[in-house]
């Protein structure tokens, strides 16, 4: 099994990893978000795997629930938002040249970690 990283906002596991993608699963507590970021090299997939949450790509705002799925094009401003009772789970699909946490450009983090 492989390890949970924690965050301020919940938990991320990576479950597959290849040359070009990367798989992991995210767990957003309730009341919480993710920062609003883009990245220069992936863009993601997101698969609602339970719960729903508040998706912003760009300037766009879509509510999503389980089954759904949204695609991130590289270099869009985006976030995760739980403002529900219960924990939102996501399967994220990395996919890129280069996977790297590192590959995040922050623009506003209620965490503080701009």
């Amino acid at each position: 099994m492989k390890s949970i990283v924690e965050k301020p906002w919940g938990s991320f596991q990576v479950l597959e990893k290849g040359s070009k993608y990367q798989v992991k699963k995210l767990v957003v507590n309730s009341g919480a978000k993710l920062s609003l970021q883009r990245h220069k090299h992936r863009s993601e997939h997101w698969i609602i795997a339970e719960g729903e949450g508040e998706i912003t790509i760009d300037n766009k705002i879509i509510q999503m629930k389980e089954n759904e799925t949204i695609f991130v094009p590289k270099g869009s401003k985006h976030r995760i938002n739980n403002n529900s009772k219960a924990t939102l789970i996501i399967i994220e699909l990395w996919y890129g040249d280069e996977l790297d946490e590192n590959d995040i450009e922050r623009f506003e983090d209620i965490y503080r970690r701009i």
